[in-house]
């Protein structure tokens, strides 16, 4: 049934997804839209897109988890915003269908054209015991939890007299060796660092990171040879840099390890964290799509961003970002696509919309071209690694450059400078290693005072 609260009867440029993609092309072709008669519909279940090269610093509480976020709604106004997920989309009928996020009846919304920004989803494998142990790093609200639930483990083990379930409560355990997994893993342990030194009943010693990585080697988007010192410098500050190893089980949080040479196995830890970062893949609901997707699941576009298949252009289909197979002109992307990151999306975003409207007003288009100058990754406080045209650079230059550049590229000046001014806040006052007890667990005290529950709680991420 049709969703009588949509505008009816106007042309309708639908977008599918509110993160990096959705969010900039309906920033920049809402009012051009409007000013034509048309309305531009942006359909995801959160009211918010997430800036996520800032999920490391939320979940090392360097940020605020609202902070790394952007509202649709007070930045998106000329904008008709859906909560909901798009579950199928048949383009041939120009029809998507919907699943609200108030458990009512799926709806229909038609449209004129249509843009694919449905992103990307965490990639896991049949691992036993990875779907009830592990937490990923996608989402703000998963940065968030894992904040809480690292400095709680902290404070819980501080408390113990057994030393196998202290050595295990101050076990951290992430796999994946990409951009995510290392700047993930090197924010918690400065901050675990910190909180520790502020507990007069543990010592920096007691803290165990390990980190493991199938490949030979981490974070593939920087030179080998800075890659080397980036595993050198971790290793320095006590973390474990587990190449060539993978998980083979984790169950009840005893993961064993494989050596990925022979298969042979490598080890056993005991931890209460496990945080996968291994991949990402394109959202499975296109699957459920009468579009062209390749091997990968992607859509497949042409370099000017227009939905392609093999007879030629999908009229009224438009795709970018993680979910889309975009060709890299660059001659740097990995098999000839662009690999999927933050600064592609946002800059296929931006020619998307270009494009669009280009094609409205009947002028031609041009192709999404952009050779990347140099990434950069923060290592934790007043430390980072970056590679800036060719250059390695690292340390407390590194770092800034890191703060700068995402400073600036979060979406809006109004985040910009909530997030300068936190970071402004932190260097005078300090990190805060408080964590927020029971948040997965809001009603609990409640419970409690009315006998529901005896106060008890998960030791389970």
């Amino acid at each position: 049934m049709a969703f009588t609260k949509l505008a009816q009867d106007r042309p309708r440029v639908l977008i599918v997804g509110g993160g990096y993609v959705g969010f900039t092309v309906a920033q920049k072709i809402q009012k051009a839209i409007k000013e034509t008669g048309g309305v531009v519909t942006v359909v995801d279940p959160n009211p918010y897109m997430t800036y996520q090269p800032f999920l490391p610093e939320v979940a090392a509480g360097s940020m605020e988890g609202r902070n790394a976020t952007v509202p649709l709604r007070q930045h998106l106004r000329d904008s008709e915003i859906v909560g909901g997920y798009v579950t199928k989309i048949d383009h041939a009928a120009k029809t998507a269908t919907v699943k609200p996020i108030n458990d009512g009846a799926e709806f229909t919304i038609s449209y004129d054209e249509i843009v694919i920004g449905a992103g990307s989803v965490t990639r896991a494998f049949p691992i036993p015991g990875l779907a009830e142990t592990a937490i990923g790093m996608k989402t703000v609200e998963e940065a968030v939890s894992v904040r809480n639930w690292v400095l709680e483990r902290i404070e819980v083990a501080s408390l113990l007299d057994d030393d196998n379930a202290r050595r295990r409560a101050l076990t951290f355990v992430i796999v994946g060796g990409g951009f995510a997994g290392v700047e993930t893993i090197s924010e918690l342990e400065d901050m675990a660092r910190e909180a520790v030194q502020r507990n007069n009943r543990l010592r920096v010693s007691d803290l165990r990171f390990v980190m493991v990585e199938a490949a030979p080697r981490i974070m593939p988007e920087v030179p080998a040879d800075r890659a080397e010192k980036v595993v050198a410098e971790l290793r320095a500050r006590g973390i474990e840099v587990l190449l060539n190893t993978s998980l083979s089980d984790a169950t009840d949080g005893h993961l064993q390890l494989m050596n990925m040479a022979d298969k042979s196995p490598a080890g056993e830890v005991d931890t209460d964290t496990l945080i996968w970062t291994a991949g990402v893949q394109a959202s499975p609901m296109l699957k459920n799509t009468d579009l062209p997707l390749d091997e990968r699941g992607r859509v497949r576009v042409g370099a000017d961003l227009r939905v392609t298949g093999d007879n030629g252009v999908v009229e009224g289909a438009w795709a970018a970002g993680d979910n889309a197979a975009v060709p890299d002109l660059s001659g740097a992307g990995v098999g000839g696509f662009c690999v999927p990151n933050a600064q592609h999306a946002s800059r296929q975003a931006v020619k998307l919309a270009e494009n669009l409207l280009a094609a409205r007003r009947g002028e031609a288009l041009t192709d999404y071209y952009h050779e990347t100058i140099g990434v950069v990754a923060g290592l934790g406080a007043w430390k980072g690694v970056a590679n800036f045209k060719g250059k390695t650079i690292g340390g407390p230059l590194a770092w800034l450059m890191h703060r700068g550049y995402h400073g600036y590229a979060i979406p809006t000046v109004e985040r910009t400078a909530r997030v300068m001014s936190v970071w402004a806040m932190n260097q005078i006052f300090g990190r805060d290693t408080s964590s927020i007890r029971h948040q997965r667990q809001p009603r609990l005290a409640f419970e409690v005072a009315t006998g529901v529950q005896d106060g008890e709680t998960s030791t389970k991420l």
